[in-house]
C-alpha cells in the first residue's frame, strides 16, 4: 500500500518532541490510514476505533489496526462543494450509542448555509439513527466559502463557529449567524444568558461576533477558557479568548491585508470596543484546526494545523505570567498542509494531511 512506502520515507527523516526547540529527535510520524479525500474532522472512539469525516460527505469508521475502514450511514443531505461539505463532529458521552455531533453545510435555496445536528451513533450497524437537526443557521451565501465550522462540547452547552461566509459585512451585524460563534444547549435550546436574548434586532444564538472564518475551537475546562482561531485575509490570522458578547473586529478591524493591493483590510488595528486577538500570525499560516493537548495551572498548550505554511503550530499560554503566548512551529519538513487534529488515548497525536493520509505521532513530552 502506497502509506507503507510513505512510512519508510518519513521514518528515516526523524521530528523533534513537542517539549522544546533543543530536544533529542523524536520518531517520525508514521502513516496509519490513506486514500481519503480532504478529511475535516477525526474522533478517536477508543484505541482502535477512529471516526473520519471527509468534506465531501464521507463517514467512515477506521480500525487503526487492521486498517479496515467502514462507511457510517445515515448523513442527512449535504452540499459538498467549494469550501462546504461535512465539517466537524464531537461525542457527548461514552453510551452504548452515543450522541454524534455535527455541522455541515446544508443545501438551501440560495446555495447553502453552516447547519448543526446530532444523530445517536450506532457503530455495530453501522449507521445514524434518530437524527435531529438542531440548528439550520441564517448563513446562507451567494459563494461557497467560509462556512466554519468547528464544535467545542462542555458538560452543560455547545458552541459552534460559522464564518462570515465570504461577506465581510456579515461579521458586525447581529442578524446573521454569518461570522459568529454560537451558544446552545446540548439539544440546541437557546441558553436564557446568553448575551443578545433581550435585544429584539439580534439573533439569539450568538455567543460573540466580529469573526471571518474560524476553523478551529476548543474548550479548555480546567480554565473554563474558549480559544478560537481563525483565518484572517493576507495575514492577520488569530488566536482569540472568546468572552460572553466579545466583539473581535472583523472587518473594522484586521492585522491582514487586501488580496489584491497593499492596504489592510478594515478602517483600524485596534479598536477600544473590540477584543485584540492575543497572537496573531503574519504572514498567514492559514490555521485549519486547533487541538487542546494539555492544560495543567501553569500553562496550556494548543495545537494547530497550517494549511498555508505546511506544519504544526504549538501556542504554549503560559498563565503565570499575564497569559504570554510561546510559538513553535513542528513537522515543517514534511511540507504538508496539516488540517484534522486528535489526540489518541493513548497521548498520541494523530492528524491527516490535505493529500488523504492519516498519521500517528509519539512526541515525547510537552512543555
Amino acid at each position: 500500500m502506497r502509506w507503507i512506502a510513505i512510512a519508510v520515507c518519513y521514518l528515516s527523516l526523524g521530528y523533534l518532541s513537542l517539549s522544546s526547540p533543543n530536544s533529542a529527535a523524536n520518531t517520525a510520524p508514521v502513516p496509519v490510514a490513506d486514500g481519503f479525500s480532504i478529511i475535516w474532522s477525526l474522533l478517536p472512539l477508543d484505541q482502535q476505533r477512529l471516526l473520519v469525516a471527509e468534506r465531501r460527505g464521507t463517514l467512515s469508521l477506521v480500525n487503526l489496526a487492521s486498517v479496515q475502514r467502514q462507511t457510517i450511514a445515515g448523513l442527512p443531505d449535504i452540499h459538498a462543494a467549494g469550501q462546504g461539505g461535512l465539517l466537524d463532529m464531537a461525542i457527548l458521552n461514552d453510551d452504548p450509542k452515543p450522541w454524534l455531533y455535527f455541522t455541515y453545510s446544508h443545501p438551501h435555496q440560495d446555495g447553502a448555509i453552516t447547519a448543526l445536528a446530532r444523530a445517536r451513533l450506532d457503530t455495530q450497524q453501522l449507521q445514524l439513527q434518530s437524527l435531529e437537526t438542531l440548528l439550520l443557521s441564517q448563513s446562507h451565501g451567494d459563494g461557497n466559502r467560509h462556512y466554519g465550522s468547528r464544535i467545542a462540547l462542555t458538560d452543560k452547552y455547545l458552541f459552534i463557529s460559522i464564518g462570515d461566509r465570504g461577506d465581510r459585512d456579515t461579521g458586525q451585524r447581529l442578524d446573521t449567524h454569518a461570522g459568529k460563534i454560537l451558544r446552545l444547549h446540548h439539544d440546541g435550546r437557546v441558553p436564557a444568558d446568553n448575551p443578545f436574548v433581550d435585544d429584539p434586532t439580534a439573533l439569539n444564538e450568538i455567543w460573540s461576533y466580529g469573526h471571518r472564518n474560524p476553523q478551529g475551537m476548543v474548550y479548555d475546562a480546567r480554565h473554563e477558557q474558549l480559544w478560537a482561531i481563525e483565518h484572517g485575509p493576507r495575514g492577520g490570522d488569530e488566536l482569540n479568548l472568546i468572552r460572553k458578547g466579545g466583539n473581535y473586529g472583523w472587518a473594522l478591524v484586521s492585522q491582514g491585508k487586501e488580496y489584491w493591493n497593499p492596504a489592510y483590510v478594515g478602517d483600524y488595528r485596534q479598536h477600544p470596543d473590540m477584543l485584540d486577538p492575543l497572537h496573531s500570525f503574519t504572514p498567514s499560516i492559514a490555521p485549519g484546526s486547533l487541538l487542546l493537548w494539555q492544560s495543567d495551572s501553569r500553562t496550556t498548550t494548543l495545537l494547530a494545523g497550517a494549511l498555508k505554511l505546511r506544519h504544526l503550530n504549538q501556542l504554549t499560554i503560559h498563565h503565570a505570567d499575564g497569559g504570554s503566548i510561546k510559538e513553535h512551529r513542528w513537522l515543517e519538513d514534511m511540507d504538508q498542509r496539516i488540517r484534522a487534529l486528535a489526540k489518541h488515548p493513548s497521548g498520541d497525536l494523530l492528524f491527516s494531511i490535505d493529500d488523504g493520509v492519516i498519521y500517528r505521532w509519539s512526541p515525547r513530552s510537552v512543555e
